[in-house]
């Protein structure tokens, strides 16, 4: 059995008590691993990642089985999904991974990437990150059709990668 079999299975199963995803079924989980390793090539240069309300996992925890010589930390505040991260991360071996049970802004300085899937708008993201970033920090926020409006002020360069519904923003400088 794989990492992303034996990550479905330990899902089902603690989803069934505690509820930590929309994602019921094998083939939902399934769909929502794909989303959130979709755009991986954007990671290939990071070194030191941070996913702000990793909730289930996604993204951060299936970037983390895709790339394990990066360090991964996956904040979570939410109690039993910081558990289910903890238990996750110790049945998958994942060794570059550490859980960080509470809020992102909690966290220091540096990481180079910061992901998020489906926790603010861009602007409270960015603010949510400041903390533990610095000017050379990359992010790639998992996003919906309301990416656009969310930019339009922001002072940033960005690239958005479009996949079905999905809109992947990247976010390669802030400029300010």
């Amino acid at each position: 059995m794989n990492g992303f079999e034996t990550y479905t299975k330990l899902l089902l199963k603690w989803n069934r008590v505690h509820n930590l995803t929309g994602a019921k079924s094998a083939a939902q989980i399934r769909e929502n691993i794909e989303d959130s390793i979709y755009p991986k090539a954007l990671l290939e240069k990071a070194h030191r990642v941070l996913d702000i309300g990793s909730g289930a996992g996604f993204p951060g925890l299936l970037l983390a089985m895709e790339f394990p010589q990066k360090e991964f930390v996956l904040a979570e505040p939410i109690k039993k999904k910081a558990g289910f991260l903890k238990t996750a991360v110790r049945e998958l071996g994942l060794e570059n991974t550490r859980v960080f049970a509470g809020r992102a802004e909690e966290l220091e300085c540096c990481f180079d990437f910061v992901v998020s899937r489906a926790v603010a708008p861009t602007k409270e993201l960015l603010a949510i990150a400041a903390p533990a970033t610095d000017e050379q920090t990359k992010y790639l926020f998992y996003k919906g059709e309301e990416v656009y409006n969310e930019i339009q002020s922001l002072p940033i360069e960005y690239e958005i990668i479009r996949n079905g519904k999905r809109n992947y923003l990247y976010i390669k400088e802030r400029n300010a």
